[in-house]
């Protein structure tokens, strides 16, 4: 009976921590929101809770593995969470009767807790030997209330070495999922963001930047919004690269990427088209804003010095194409097909300059230097 009611104990726990992963997506740590450490305060208690009402009885006594909810979220959110967790299991160990071994069993419980914020935060050691720390402290904790309360010591004999192992087991196998579900979380996260991320310069990719532009497309449509966009191009970049390498070429996308950002709007989006071809989607902007933003960059792209790996610094300068809905087209899914016929226009009159293409109106194409 005790290793079938343990046995339950265990499957139950490891479908709760499996279901914890699942509802919550963010890893739980010290610097954790303060929502997030109370959601995971609440679901820790209530996981002690229901391991509590599957235990064994035996007298006045129960045992169970309600301890590893609660060492788990002490050892990974801190003082917080586990005080939260310790009050739902107060509550629920007293539910189930008012007696001494209640009150004995809710002293050991703090006292293991105590033990794992200590450890957690305090003690520099492996991660390994804190968990054998933290489960060894409760095994031993529990045997000594099991030695006070449990009159039968047959079944004394037969409950601690099996509650050992069970302890052991269920404590290593949930610190085991949870650093294999948060690494997993961790690289999943990772991988999204390398998918809508330029490596080089960390801006959006074209990837993202098409995302981003056909939500924003929809949303002006139906809202009647303006929304501008700038293409803009490096003037003469495979010059860059013959004279100076491709390396140094990287190092001149690198800085450009950087001074489009602290040229334009927080809110504004900066992507990184493909090559030397870059893109600022200007959200809520006429196109006479769009023209003071798109000479700023320039002249900002002009006057900055490119340092390039052997200390050298340069000069460069960029060509922008600016279309602007509804004002040069009134059709805003053609907003990057008008702001690729504006930069070509730039291009072909002379480079260093911002150009506009009006559609609507069918009025000359604008340049400026």
């Amino acid at each position: 009976m005790i290793l079938k009611e343990l046995f339950a104990n265990f499957a139950i726990l490891t479908s709760l921590i499996f279901l914890y992963t699942q509802l919550i997506k963010t890893p739980l740590n010290r610097s954790s929101k303060l929502k997030h450490k109370i959601h995971a305060g609440i679901v820790a208690g209530i996981s002690s809770d229901i391991l509590m009402f599957y235990s064994i009885n035996i007298g006045d006594t129960i045992f169970d593995l309600r301890h590893v909810p609660l060492i788990l979220v002490a050892f990974y959110g801190g003082i917080t969470p586990i005080t939260i967790a310790l009050l739902f299991f107060i509550v629920g160990r007293l539910m189930i009767g008012f007696s001494f071994a209640s009150y004995i069993a809710i002293g050991y419980i703090l006292t293991v807790s105590v033990i794992t914020l200590l450890l957690s935060s305090k003690v520099k050691m492996s991660l390994q030997m804190k968990i054998a720390i933290i489960l060894t402290a409760n095994n031993v904790l529990l045997s000594v209330m099991a030695v006070f309360l449990v009159e039968s010591k047959e079944s004394l004999y037969l409950l601690l070495p099996t509650y050992w192992v069970a302890s052991y087991s269920a404590g290593v196998l949930a610190f085991y999922m949870l650093v294999y579900l948060r690494k997993t979380k961790l690289l999943l996260d990772k991988y999204k963001l390398e998918s809508t991320t330029d490596g080089l310069t960390g801006l959006n990719n074209v990837r993202k930047f098409d995302e981003v532009f056909n939500t924003l497309a929809n949303n002006v449509g139906q809202k009647e919004e303006k929304l501008s966009l700038l293409y803009i191009d490096i003037d003469f970049f495979k010059h860059i690269n013959d004279t100076y390498g491709h390396g140094d070429g990287d190092i001149v996308l690198k800085e450009l990427g950087a001074l489009l950002s602290s040229s334009t709007r927080s809110f504004d989006i900066v992507s990184r088209n493909g090559g030397e071809e870059f893109s600022v989607i200007l959200l809520d902007c006429s196109l006479e804003r769009a023209n003071e933003i798109s000479e700023r960059i320039r002249k900002n792209v002009e006057q900055f010095p490119f340092t390039l790996s052997s200390g050298e610094e340069i000069n460069i300068t960029v060509s922008i194409g600016v279309a602007s809905y509804p004002e040069t087209t009134n059709d805003v899914s053609v907003l990057i097909e008008e702001a690729d016929k504006a930069l070509y226009q730039a291009k072909r009159s002379g480079r260093n300059r911002v150009c506009m293409n009006y559609e609507v109106n069918q009025l000359p194409i604008l340049t400026s230097v």
